[in-house]
């Protein structure tokens, strides 16, 4: 399964210590190399990556084509333009994508996309974790991460929690 990520589903888990989520479903990811660049970011700002550093099943990947970026560079920051035109240039399984304007243009363009909370229901419905609220609360607390509450209850109360 080729999968490519966005800065968001790495970056948060990278920050509450559980990017072995991510390996534990995907054997591997590819990012584009504004993606690497804005994880890497995270290190001047005092944070701990050697999870990131040392995790040789993330591969960053330069675009070789660069009209879709173009386009849609003009819609999106640069990580979630790039995430999506190197999704469409290695014909992904599936993309990583949080943000909403990103994953309606990955859909238009034909990709299947998950969120980080996608995610993290597949980990829980496949027992790499045993209860979403906590990380969820920690993703939030100590990441920064947004999901709305009505949408955070929802996924709480489909899965059990």
């Amino acid at each position: 399964m080729i999968v490519v990520s966005d800065t968001s589903p790495v970056s948060n888990l990278l920050l509450i210590d559980k990017l072995q989520i991510l390996h534990k479903i995907f054997d591997e990811i590819i990012i584009p190399a504004a993606v690497d660049r804005e994880v890497k970011f995270l290190k001047k700002l005092g944070r701990d990556i050697s999870s990131y550093e040392n995790a040789e099943w993330i591969i960053a990947k330069q675009l070789s084509d660069y009209s879709q970026f173009e386009t849609l560079k003009l819609k999106l920051d640069i990580g979630e333009a790039e995430a999506i035109a190197l999704a469409l240039e290695v014909s992904c399984d599936l993309i990583l994508i949080d943000e909403r304007l990103g994953t309606s243009l990955a859909k238009q363009a034909g990709l299947k996309t998950i969120g980080l909370a996608g995610v993290l229901v597949l980990a829980k419905q496949r027992g790499i974790i045993k209860e979403l609220k906590p990380i969820m609360l920690e993703l939030k607390t100590k990441a920064g991460f947004w999901l709305g509450e009505k949408l955070l209850q929802q996924i709480l109360s489909d899965n059990g929690e």
